[in-house]
């Protein structure tokens, strides 16, 4: 994709990133209710979205926007390059900051996990959020896009600002080493 085609799409891919935040937040707080039966706030934000899925769901689109009418592929690459990128992801969190965020080994429907880094599960589910991506969320923000320009521009830098300062927030009020 050209650069000038990229900029044009920045407020399509704030909204993903946020959106995709939303749902991986969703998504994880299901799944520790079915593993311990309690709610537990995941992520390390403060609100409902969690940034590894937002941009997880950037690589999704990148990489599978050329084959994005196909569902194989989009599953296929979704899996792989997200599975990586959580593999990736635990190992240097775990490794160098020494800070464990998800641990698979832990959890039921585990089978094949990487030092709890990475599962089946979680890679067959890094291959479903890319078909929900390409083939549901994708064409309605697409749509909404079209409908009104503007108001899709504000909706989307409002949103990521929000997630933006999340972050900013959390990282520095949760992880701040002056915070007593």
């Amino acid at each position: 994709m050209p650069a000038r085609s990229v900029r044009k799409q920045i407020p399509l891919l704030l909204l993903i990133f946020t959106i995709a935040g939303i749902i991986g937040f969703i998504y994880e707080e299901i799944c520790v209710y079915i593993n311990d039966g309690v709610l537990a706030k995941r992520g390390t934000t403060y609100g409902p979205w969690i940034p590894i899925y937002g941009f997880g769901a950037l690589f999704i689109f990148f990489l599978t926007i050329r084959v994005r009418k196909k569902p194989l592929p989009v599953f296929l690459i979704s899996a792989l390059f997200c599975g990586l990128l959580e593999l990736t992801t635990g190992f240097v969190l775990d490794r160098f900051f020494n800070l464990r965020l998800w641990d698979y080994s832990v959890v039921i429907l585990n089978w094949g996990n990487l030092n709890g880094y990475i599962c089946v599960r979680s890679v067959i589910t890094w291959g479903i959020f890319g078909l929900i991506l390409m083939f549901a969320v994708l064409p309605l923000l697409e749509k909404f896009r079209n409908k009104s320009h503007r108001a899709f521009k504000i909706v989307a830098i409002l949103a990521f600002s929000l997630f933006v300062l999340d972050i900013v927030l959390s990282l520095t009020l949760k992880y701040s080493p002056w915070r007593v």
